[in-house]
Formats: C-alpha cells, structure tokens, sequence
C-alpha cells in the first residue's frame, strides 16, 4: 500500500477511497462494507510522552484594543506542544489554540486581523450569526504581503485584501460556545491542522442566572489530534507543503486525515486539577476528520454522568444526562460532570471509545480536595428555543464520494463539486426549510448563518444528543437526517458543506444564497 500503509490499515482507516483503492471493489461494494471511521492514521516519529503528566493549559481571554475591538498577527511561532521538542506552527497571536474572545449577546465587536503568514487566509466565525461579508467565505482572501491576487480570479464576487481585514460580528444570537478557523479555499484542512483556529464566548445575564458551574469550574476544552515528524514538525500529507498552489492530500488520506497524538488545548493528553464539586465542560472537536465517543470513566471503572446543558447554538431547553456523548468535528457541546463522589486523590479520566491506543485516552482530571459547592443544574435551562412548524419547501442533499470537474477522486454535494462562481441554492430570507441530508461514510455537516433543529435520524426520533439548536449535525455511514430551519438575519452569500476538513477541500461545499 501508499504512504507505508498495510492493507488492513487502508481498510480500516482509509474511508470510502481507502476501501477502494485496497480491494479494487466498486463504490456500492465499498460503502456496503465501509468501516468504523472516516480517514486515515499518521504516526509520529518523535517520542511522545506518557499521558496524564502535562497541566491543562487554558486559553488566554483576549483583551480588546478599544471598546469591542480586538486585534489578532496570524503569525509563525514555534510552540513546546510535545516535551522538550520545539514546533513551528501556524497561530492566531503567537499561541495553539489562538486566544478566546469573551462577547456579550447583542454586542457587536470588531476583530482585526493582520496576516504575516507565507500564505493567504480567510477568517471564519464557527456557529456566528455573521453578515455575508465578514462570514469568511473561502475565496474572501487576506493576502499576505508579495502574494499575486490572481487566485481569486475564479471568483468574480470574491472580495480580497492585501495584509489585513475587520471582521464585525453582531453576535444578535444565543449565548454560545463558537470557535474561529481559517477557512481558505482548498486548504482549510492544512491551515487548521498548522494551529489557526481559536474559541469566542457569547454570554448573556439569562445564562449567568443559572448558577451553573462558572470562573475557574468552567473549563473551555478543545480536542485536536495531530501528529509529529522526527524533526518536530507537524506531519500532514499534502501534496504541496508549501500550501501555495496545489490543493489536496495523498491518496490514502482522501478520506481525512487523523494524528495520533491527541491534543486538549493543545497540550497531549493533559491532567487538570480539580475540587471534588461540579464542572462546566465546554467541549470542542476541532479535529479535522476525526470522530470522539466519550465518557468520564473513574479508576475504579465509574461511568459519571455528562449531563449536557448546551449544544453548538446554546442551552438547550432541558438538561439531559449521557453516560457516552459522540462528537463528530465542529460539534460543541456543554455538559456538566459532578466530581463530589470521587475519593480526595481519585482520578477521573475522559475517554475515547472510537479511539485504539493512543487516541482512546483524551484526558484526565485529578480530585484533589472537597470545597463549597453553590453551583446548579436546574431543571428548566432556556425558553427561547425556536419553534418552526410549517416549512415552506423540502430539499433533500446527498454527501457522497464522487469526480471532481477536472478529474480525479473528490466528494460531491448532490453529485456536484464545489463552484464558487455557481449558484446552488437560494432561499428567501424569512422562510422555513426542511432538508432531508443522506451520507455514504461519515460526514459532519455545517451550515452556516442559521441554527437548525434535528427532526429525525433514518426516519426514526432524533438521539439523545440530537437536542438543542445546532448548526453541525453528524451523518454516521450511510444515514440520512432531516433538519429544519429558518433563514433569516442577513442576506448574500453563504455556504454548508461538511466539516471533515479534507472532504471540505476536495469538493464537499455548497453555496447559500440568501435574497
């Protein structure tokens, strides 16, 4: 096999492609005996260290220039990510994950960002309720100094800027875990998998009146898996590892690409001390195509309750208690673990249950006293959920492997690589929609703008973890789900597409357009 792959390893790690490319069997063969995940492993050549034994880092809170403005270098830094070993990597502001941005709800803030970085960029508000233009649409470029312009020439509408650009989000939206990414046409994948990407708040005195888990108990977590060259660098299998002219990744990792180190605010596998009282997880999967199933497990092998209060677009209207919590990448989600009936010097560890090795340890939380406890989870969370009933039209959308336009293995929306030059749908701002959406392997799919409602899975009632307001629903191998909502706040230009970055790269976006 390529790229030192066995053939077990294609088949159980390669996706669709991987599946192909091994047994030479045909697309309907394939996906019929597609496997567990989406992608395939590297493996770092540099020692990595033993889990539990690096501090959780907790990212800095951006402090803004002026009143609601903040300013951010995309800039080359070398970070200690692993033990004693140096890493250049790809940051917002020098640091892996970028800074967080704290925002108030209905409080517009500015973000500047200058790109010193060898490539362009383009800045994308995950979860944001954003105006067209400061959404980051991937051919709305920030050049870098000496960079020619003409890559955006296949874009009449692309709006460019040479060395920096103001980013202004309303934030008229549910209080909300977001994140922020690069999202740069073709090489969104690479660009996340360098360091760009960084988490933003929005609060509200509503949430804050909860009394859940809040100060140093609410812990931001964002899990990432990466690998390791022997030199420290970070592996990734592009073609062109200048990232400046051609897009994509080796053929073994048409599926996606997956690290085996992984990462929880960018430290590997880290342990976090805690009081044995109520935390507020706010988690995050900024992986690029890898897929988490986890569970807080103590050493005496307890299963705790992740009692969820929130998902991507906020809380939702009731709590609701999982022993296992699946998270596909771009999903957020907010739960609450209570560590008072683990023993002063216990361990708690969160787990991977899709994970082998490695990659089936995420963490560790270590109980390291008793303390007061005022904090809640009360029983009636939010009441502003939205309610859409009658839907207006019904579009359904197929997420598969298909042909790119100039040849070669790709994945296709509908059959249709991404143009951006095409329109794909337009709706009218203001209406209710429902799309039935249907995978073949594993596809996370993100729409942007607006929140949607998960109505079922297979024809069957939604899962668990399907409540609340969503803007990234996880599609399992050959399932379909129906979603629901409504478009409204702003008009032009928008995308969906699905959120396994190297799919994103390879074809699997759509246009939005919003009149």
């Amino acid at each position: 096999m390529r790229d030192g792959l066995t053939r077990r390893q294609a088949l159980g790690l390669g996706g669709a492609f991987g599946l192909l490319a091994a047994t030479g069997l045909s697309t309907a063969a394939a996906l019929a005996r597609r496997p567990a995940v989406t992608g395939a492993e590297l493996r770092s050549a540099v020692p990595l260290p033993p889990p539990f034994t690096v501090p959780l880092p907790i990212p800095a809170v951006l402090k803004p220039t002026r009143a609601d403005h903040y300013e951010i270098t995309q800039r080359v830094a070398e970070l200690e990510v692993l033990p004693g070993i140096r890493t250049p990597m790809w940051t917002y502001g020098g640091t892996f994950p970028g800074p967080t941005i704290e925002s108030r709800r209905g409080r517009p803030v500015t973000v500047t960002h200058h790109n010193t970085l060898p490539v362009p960029t383009v800045v994308h508000l995950h979860g944001g309720r954003t105006p067209a233009e400061s959404d980051g649409y991937p051919t709305d470029l920030v050049l870098p100094a000496g960079w020619a312009d003409h890559h955006t020439m296949h874009d009449p509408r692309a709006v460019t800027t040479r060395l920096t650009r103001d980013y202004t989000f309303p934030l008229d939206q549910r209080p909300a875990l977001l994140w922020y990414h690069d999202h740069r046409m073709d090489f969104t994948g690479p660009a996340i998998w360098r360091g760009l990407a960084g988490l933003h708040i929005v609060r509200d005195d509503a949430e804050e009146s909860l009394g859940l888990p809040a100060g140093p108990r609410e812990l931001p977590l964002m899990i990432a898996d990466r690998a390791f060259a022997a030199d420290g660098t970070l592996d990734y299998p592009s073609v062109d590892a200048t990232l400046r002219a051609r897009p994509g990744v080796r053929e073994t990792f048409l599926g996606g690409v997956l690290g085996d180190v992984v990462l929880v605010n960018g430290a590997p596998w880290p342990v976090h001390e805690v009081d044995a009282v109520r935390y507020r997880l706010r988690l995050l999967n900024a992986s690029n195509a890898r897929h988490y199933e986890l569970e807080a497990v103590t050493d005496d092998g307890r299963r705790l309750d992740l009692v969820q209060v929130g998902a991507d677009q906020g809380l939702l209207a009731a709590p609701v208690t999982h022993t296992s919590l699946p998270i596909a990448p771009a999903e957020r989600y907010d739960v609450v673990v209570d560590f008072a009936g683990v023993p002063i010097g216990g361990r708690v560890r969160l787990v991977n249950r899709l994970g082998s090795g490695r990659t089936a340890e995420v963490m560790a939380f270590r109980v390291a006293r008793t303390a007061r406890d005022d904090s809640r989870v009360p029983p009636v969370l939010s009441t502003d959920l939205p309610s859409w009933d009658r839907a207006v039209r019904t579009r359904e959308f197929s997420f598969r492997a298909g042909q790119l336009a100039g040849g070669g293995h790709g994945w296709v929306i509908g059959g249709r690589p991404f143009d951006p030059a095409r329109s794909d749908v337009t709706v009218r701002s203001g209406d209710v929609e429902v799309w039935p959406l249907v995978a073949d392997v594993h596809h996370p799919v993100h729409l942007h703008l607006a929140g949607f409602r998960i109505l079922s899975r297979g024809g069957r009632a939604p899962l668990p973890h399907d409540a609340g307001l969503k803007d990234t629903v996880s599609l399992r191998p050959g399932e379909s789900a129906e979603i629901i909502t409504r478009f409204d706040g702003y008009r032009g230009r928008f995308l969906f597409h699905c959120h396994n970055a190297e799919h994103e790269d390879m074809g699997m976006m759509a246009n939005l357009e919003v009149t």
